[in-house]
């Protein structure tokens, strides 16, 4: 008789065991690779772009967990999205992509910003419009691929006093 209470007592400790192990097995496996390689992206943005062009500019913050790259992305706005620098080539500002993507080293903020490396839209499906959002989505080179709504608006000023209405 105590070997088969025993035997229940064991019965329903696995029992109760079980039902937890698997959802945190999951978990554990997802988490893991996700939180080593993630990239947390904030402020994006977009500029309104004139009638009839048919590109667009828009911003970002990326910061990675550990090293990365951002290789590119999509949106459902443009025929493709990619990544621009702008550098000084005897005097001249130019634009170029960046085909072997934009380096995002371990745990630094890298701003995306106007006059420096930016997301170029080209072949706009419509003008991107103040106001509205636009939904960006970003490949890594080693992160999984992240999706955010980008607003339109302008540029914030600085020093003109924003926020301080």
């Amino acid at each position: 008789m105590k070997i088969k209470i025993a035997l229940a007592a064991v019965a329903l400790s696995l029992a109760a065991c079980n039902p937890s192990e698997p959802a945190k097995a999951p978990a554990a496996e997802t988490s893991g690779p996700t939180t080593a390689a993630a990239v947390t992206a904030t402020d994006a943005w977009c500029r309104p772009s004139p009638n009839g062009a048919k590109t667009g500019g828009c911003y970002v913050t990326l910061t990675a967990s550990t090293d990365d790259r951002l290789t590119g992305g999509s949106t459902p706005r443009a025929g493709s999205l990619q990544v621009h620098e702008m550098k000084t080539e005897n005097g001249m500002m130019k634009m170029a992509e960046l085909t072997a993507g934009l380096p995002l080293p371990a745990g630094q903020a890298v701003a995306l910003a106007p006059g420096g490396n930016h997301l170029m839209l080209i072949d706009l499906t419509a003008p991107l419009v103040a106001g509205e959002t636009v939904p960006l989505t970003f490949q890594f080179a080693s992160a999984p691929a992240i999706t955010v709504q980008a607003a339109v608006r302008q540029p914030a000023m600085a020093g003109m006093g924003h926020g301080a209405h």
